[in-house]
């Protein structure tokens, strides 16, 4: 039985104005039209399949097949089979010859989403594929031809995992024609509110409104300010969930942590518990301030302390906000305008990770 390839179609949503987004489209055009392997580097969430299927619709082999494999997906023991398919009597149960995504794939692209999960002796077959366009199928030693490009992401360290020796370094240096690194969110500037506002639209046209909720002014100053560890794919379930909570009014506020309030009524009858006393609805419990390890703190002078400690307590609750930098403040007691005061001061944001 045949692999049914993941086929992607054309992306939709790589949106973005920014510099940082416009950097990367440019140079990812610029690479579609090389017939060479290609990584594309980028936090979880950024859309890494989304630029990877541009890659291939902007190439010399948009009507071939894309043909994706998220490699995280699969237990070690299974990613051959699915990338190189098998034999007949190659493994129990294996009744019949079966091909993989690099076969799926011919004559176009193959995607390797999270490459950084393959094995060691997967790899080794994917180099001998990208070099000579040849493999063997699982059980088998008749040699099978392809002609496949391959482009791969992850979010690892590959560099560092070649130096571990948990990743080939011929690999690496065949997939690394050019390397692409896909901007995080919270780098992309005012993408975030063109996305929020494309994905609002594209929500009301599902659940069937006539019209898209507007957003008022704090609702997008909020999303402006969070840190969107999850990206674009936090982005959108945060937008999609505003949308169909609102059901059809402005949207004034966005629910960042859908799980706060069962975490707020877990910890709230907790305390209840321990006191003994009867508890009647949730209430917002501020996050305990880091304690300052005295050996760590012992050599500062008091300056340094106190702004070691600031730091600590700032991380610690936009830690247990999300990121949300409006729930920082209210569980810290300052004011939003106080609280970007202390983040700027204390490096930024990326300075408090």
């Amino acid at each position: 039985m045949e692999p049914e390839p993941q086929i992607t179609s054309t992306p939709g949503e790589a949106l973005g104005q920014s510099e940082a987004f416009l950097g990367f489209s440019e140079s990812l055009s610029r690479v579609a039209k090389v017939d060479r392997p290609v990584l594309i580097i980028g936090e979880r969430g950024t859309g890494k399949e989304l630029a990877a299927a541009r890659l291939h619709f902007l190439s010399p082999r948009w009507q071939a097949p894309l043909v994706a494999l998220n490699c995280a997906a699969l237990a070690p023991t299974l990613i051959e089979d699915e990338l190189f398919g098998h034999e007949a009597g190659a493994f129990t149960g294996a009744t019949g010859r079966r091909a993989g995504r690099f076969e799926a794939a011919h004559g176009g692209t193959l995607f390797l989403d999270e490459i950084g999960n393959i094995p060691l002796t997967a790899q080794e077959k994917i180099l001998r594929v990208v070099e000579y366009g040849v493999f063997e199928r699982v059980g088998g030693t008749r040699p099978v031809e392809v002609e496949v490009r391959v482009v791969a992401a992850t979010h690892a360290d590959l560099p560092d995992l070649a130096r571990q020796g948990r990743f080939k370094q011929d690999l690496l240096d065949r997939l690394s024609f050019e390397v692409l690194a896909l901007p995080p969110l919270r780098a992309r500037g005012g993408d975030v509110l063109l996305l929020a506002h494309h994905f609002a639209a594209r929500m009301a046209g599902q659940m069937g409104l006539s019209d898209t909720p507007s957003f008022t002014a704090q609702a997008e100053e909020a999303l402006a300010a969070y840190f969107w560890p999850g990206n674009v794919r936090e982005l959108k379930n945060v937008v999609e969930r505003a949308v169909y909570r609102a059901d059809g009014g402005s949207i004034t506020d966005f629910d960042f942590d859908p799980f706060s309030a069962t975490r707020k009524w877990e910890r709230t009858h907790e305390v209840g518990r321990k006191k003994g006393e009867a508890v009647s609805g949730p209430e917002v419990v501020a996050p305990i301030p880091p304690k300052p390890e005295d050996d760590e703190l012992s050599a500062l002078s008091y300056k340094e302390a106190v702004a070691e400690f600031e730091r600590r307590l700032l991380k610690s609750a936009l830690k247990g906000a999300r990121f949300n930098q409006r729930k920082a403040a209210e569980v810290l007691g300052l004011t939003y305008h106080q609280l970007r005061a202390q983040i700027k001061k204390h490096g930024g944001p990326q300075g408090l990770q």
